[in-house]
Parts: C-alpha cells; structure tokens; sequence
C-alpha cells in the first residue's frame, strides 16, 4: 500500500508520535450510569451456556482511560422517543420495554430456572412458507418474534442499558449538530446488528442508525455510517439499503468464511431501488492485518467522500484487534490510529458510537489511539 494515495499527510503519519495533549482537540465523551445496568450473565451459543463477553466494565474500563487522556466526559441528557421509533418498529421497542418483566410473571425464574430471557423458537419465513405471521401470546414465544439468536438476552437492567445508549447518541449528535467536530457515544450494549423489527448480536437498539437520522434531522443532506467493526452491521445496512442519503460502509471478515452475522456482510450488496450504490461491504479474510485494513478502509473514506456527504458516524468497534476474542483479524494500535487519521481526513463532523472490543486488557487504548487518530486528523484539515 502506498500511504501517499490515503489522502493524509503522510509525514506525520509515517513519523513517530508523541502526542502533545495542548496540540489535539480532544474529542468531547457522552456517557450514561443507564449503560451499565445491561448484565447479560452468559450467552447461548451452539446451544451451550457460555459466559457473556458483553459486559460494563466495557463501559468504565474505556471512560477511565479516556478520562485519563484528558477527555472532557459528560452525562448524557434525556430525550423522547421520536427518532427511536423512525428507526425501530414501536412492537420492537414495547417488546424490549417490557419482556423481561413478562418473563417474571410467567415464572421462569423457578420454572425452568431461567434468569434471562433466551428465545426458543423463532418465526423464520421456512417456519411459516407464506402463513400469516401471528402475535404469540406467550412470553416465551415472543422472545423469538423480535430476537434472531440465543446469544442476546435480556435481563433485569437491559431496557434501561439500551434506552440509555440512545440518550447518550441523541446527545452527541445534538452537540455535532451545535457544531462539535467530533464526539464520541460511549454507550454498550453495541446495536449495529439491530434491523428495524430484529435484534441480536448482543445488540439491542441500533445506535449508530439513529445517530445517522438525527444527523440528517440536524440540517445534513447526506450521512456516512463507516463501520470499521470487526463484524458486519447487518442491522445498520437493512435500515439504509434503499436510501441513497445514507451511504454504508464496512470492512469486515468475511462472513462467507463462517463469521457472524454469516447471511449478510458481502460484496455483491450495493442497496436497493433508491439506495443503489449507497451501500459498500469489503469482507476481509480471516487473519488479516494492518495493511489490507487499511487499504479497505481507504476504499470506504473515498467512496465516502465521493458521494458527497457532510457529516459521518463511525460505528467504532474495536474487536478486530489481534488480542481480541471475537474476531480473527490482526489489527494494531498503530492500524487503529491511521484508521482514525483515514477518517478525519474527510473533514467533515463525526460521531464515534462504541461498538464492539472484548479484550479488557487493551481495550480502553485502542479506542483511545482510533480517538486520537480521528482527533488529529480533523485538526490538521480544520
């Protein structure tokens, strides 16, 4: 790859870095207590109890690094449900709202002795072959009308996690709209495998998604997600695929070679009717690391800057680091930073949403230097 053509400067890329905390603008944190009280206790995978790699100290373990790098970090403010409910069906939402305390009343705490919500049976279209689809009225059906898999489960602090994820969206894309360059929503649980009537992926409501609507609300005509999470947002390109002010765009491993989200994420899908062309997958093959990253995420900055846009939400999961679990891609410290820079260099106001990073040990570092990247770029073409 020849750094020349990713459009930054490339002597202050290629150069060792000391940052200097009085030369970069820091970027504003939004936070929420609420995004701790999601406790997912495991996860059903392959049908065995496993124990959940979701958890807070996700949250605090990236606030006390960010804090620490001399962020400014601010409580998220309250806000209504009018953006929620143009991305996610309002069944959807009432379901989240209210399922685990459906779960209570119909006693599968005792009986069978299930503490979260895990669904059984889900209403596939091979289930039904063109039958109507009905409400269930049992609780432990409906698990599976509105979840897709057994990995995302609900608990006694889930709603309030997920609702609070979107109070922290809705505020930093309202300080972006006021005029911030950049701002990151540190929010868990993640939510870009979340479809508008559908959540799994240890996601629950789409939070990239309604940054990019209440951006495009803000006055900006057209909106970039760049999702550079080691895994595909499924959900992000279903809510888009027929938008043209929307562009999506994510490097991602390759699901054709037995990664999640498996049935989504491939080349070949570029959007439909309207959103034609508004739509760039570049699956990644297991094992890859920093240069053939980077080189798809240049692929995704142009495409992004082609298509005009005035403002991007970067659906920053950092799972695709080499000590982390979840994923089989090789990405440094040093392939996060650049990342950044590729990013920041389009110049235009930015939204950081948390997405995934499991591995606690690095984990608030790498969101930092992919921080810092962006924080910088921006400041060298502001």
């Amino acid at each position: 790859m020849d750094s020349r053509s990713l459009g930054v400067d490339v002597d202050a890329v290629d150069a060792p870095k000391v940052w200097d905390a009085a030369a970069v603008t820091h970027a504003l944190v939004v936070r929420s207590d609420d995004c701790l009280l999601h406790v997912p206790a495991a996860e059903i995978w392959v049908g065995v109890r496993l124990p959940g790699t979701e958890v807070p100290e996700r949250a605090t373990l990236i606030e006390d690094t960010l804090r620490a790098a001399g962020h400014p970090i601010i409580d998220a403010e309250a806000h209504d449900d009018d953006v929620l409910l143009r991305i996610h069906d309002p069944h959807l939402v009432e379901h989240l709202r209210t399922v685990y305390g459906r779960w209570v009343e119909a006693g599968f705490l005792s009986d069978p002795g299930q503490d979260r919500v895990v669904p059984y049976v889900m209403p596939t279209p091979g289930m039904l072959d063109g039958l109507p689809e009905r409400e269930p009225t049992a609780v432990h059906a409906a698990a599976g009308r509105w979840c897709y898999d057994t990995m995302t489960l609900v608990g006694p602090g889930t709603w309030e996690a997920a609702r609070g994820a979107v109070d922290v969206t809705l505020t930093a894309a309202a300080h972006v709209v006021a005029g911030e360059s950049l701002v990151y929503a540190l929010v868990r649980p993640p939510g870009h495998h979340v479809t508008r009537s559908a959540f799994g992926g240890s996601c629950y409501l789409n939070n990239a998604a309604i940054a990019a609507q209440a951006l495009r609300d803000g006055g900006h005509e057209r909106v970039a997600v760049i999702d550079i999470d080691a895994h595909h947002g499924n959900g992000t390109q279903a809510l888009f695929y027929e938008r043209p002010d929307i562009l999506y765009g994510s490097l991602h491993v390759d699901p054709g070679a037995g990664w999640f989200p498996h049935y989504a994420g491939f080349a070949d899908e570029h959007g439909r009717l309207d959103g034609i062309g508004a739509n760039l997958n570049v699956p990644l093959a297991p094992g890859t690391g920093d240069d053939r990253w980077l080189t798809a995420l240049e692929q995704i900055v142009e495409a992004t800057r082609s298509h005009g846009v005035s403002a991007v939400v970067v659906s920053l999961g950092v799972d695709a680091a080499a000590d982390d679990p979840e994923s089989p891609l090789h990405i440094t410290h040093a392939g996060y930073e650049m990342g950044g820079r590729l990013i920041g260099a389009l110049g235009v106001p930015m939204i950081a949403v948390q997405e995934g990073g499991y591995h606690l040990d690095t984990l608030g570092e790498l969101v930092l230097v992919t921080l810092r990247g962006l924080d910088g770029a921006v400041s060298d073409t502001g």
